[in-house]
């Protein structure tokens, strides 16, 4: 029991970086001596330390005899040379008297070397405590290692009818602000944002992190089939914008490139429209882990079709509006066996609103196997 508690509280710290360390995974470690925690510390941006590291440090500057310690880290330790030296190498020579890790590294440059190289070196070792709460932290993280791919997210806000705007595509606002709130804490940690161009033309919104606090903003994406991006769009504000588009317009393709705008060409898929499977070809070859999907109902439907939606993230409102615009469109069905079907994971309050929580089962069962815990 006194090994989950500690282990809660290296989770607790690789929450607090949830929206710094990528493409890096979240990780935490704290190291207990007898019945205190007399250290911590949490993985830093891309190229700065890892969260063994940090607590390490913090305990020799509290001159912790870290013989005498268990060290609890969330994932393990890397074991390999990267943008930092190996953590497990720092942990052998700092010899604690018990290693206890959460969750084994997909990344096939450790997979279970990390944990070999700590047991060589006389360090028990034991893992598995935790699992699956380091695995919600990091689902991106060992997504990308274990499939290639991108966890990718869509999220949905509408009435309790399924409704995401009036007919007229009045939509401010169907859901509260606190639901509202809550999409940017998920915008937040993802690492690209991505839209169809109907939604930048209808609402041209911004699409960026505001309200939280967050050293980073992701990447905002748009899918736009014939370039018709205004250059004067509001999420053109200097900040990195992916454009994929199916269109050869070197002229237009200029004048966003000096909004900082990258122009992606993609192929067209039978319909004509850009093909999203070349949009998430190129995402998954980009060391993104999370991917958030926030669009209208005939994007949002396409994506689905995609086969690539990993989970949904729907805010549901205690509201009937009858006649109205759908959250997502999808070609009719003949039978029910045909439909895309979902897991509900996790419902919450949020304000007035419902957050709904659905999951592809089976592919949160193949990460959970791919770790084998």
């Amino acid at each position: 029991m006194s090994d989950v508690k500690w282990m809660q509280l290296a989770l607790a710290q690789a929450q607090s970086v949830m929206h710094l360390t990528s493409p890096n995974p979240r990780v935490g470690c704290v190291i207990v001596q007898g019945d205190q925690a007399v250290a911590m510390g949490a993985t830093q941006q891309a190229g700065g330390p890892h969260a063994e590291v940090m607590a390490l440090a913090a305990a020799r500057a509290n001159n912790v005899d870290i013989s005498t310690c268990t060290v609890y880290v969330t994932l393990e330790p890397c074991s390999h040379y990267g943008r930092t030296p190996p953590c497990v190498q720092a942990l052998i020579q700092a010899r604690p008297a018990r290693v206890v890790v959460a969750l084994l590294d997909p990344n096939p440059l450790v997979a279970g070397r990390g944990i070999r190289a700590l047991q060589e070196a006389g360090i028990p070792v034991q893992t598995g405590v935790c699992a699956d709460g380091a695995l919600e932290q990091n689902p991106g993280f060992v997504s990308r290692m274990l499939r290639e791919q991108a966890w990718i997210w869509l999220k949905l806000a509408g009435s309790l009818d399924g409704r995401s705007a009036l007919l007229n595509g009045h939509s401010q606002w169907i859901t509260g602000p606190e639901a509202r709130q809550d999409g940017h804490i998920w915008r937040a940690r993802s690492c690209v944002v991505l839209t169809g161009i109907g939604t930048v033309l209808a609402d041209n919104p911004l699409l960026n992190v505001r309200g939280i606090d967050t050293p980073r903003q992701p990447i905002r994406a748009v899918v736009d089939t014939h370039l018709r991006l205004p250059v004067d769009a509001a999420l053109l504000n200097g900040d990195p914008v992916w454009v994929f588009t199916s269109t050869h317009n070197p002229v237009k393709a200029q004048l966003l490139s000096e909004k900082n705008v990258t122009v992606i060409q993609v192929g067209r898929d039978v319909n004509g429209h850009a093909d999203l499977t070349d949009v998430l070809a190129y995402i998954d070859q980009q060391d993104i882990n999370e991917v958030h999907v926030e669009a209208g109902g005939l994007f949002s439907g396409a994506m689905l079709q995609t086969g690539r939606v990993d989970q949904i993230i729907s805010y549901v409102a205690p509201t009937l509006l009858g006649p109205g615009q759908p959250l997502v469109v999808l070609p009719e069905l003949q039978q029910l066996d045909a439909a895309r079907r979902f897991e509900f994971h996790d419902a919450l309050r949020v304000g007035k609103d419902v957050r709904l929580l659905l999951r592809d089962a089976q592919r949160w069962v193949s990460l959970q196997e791919g770790l084998l815990f």
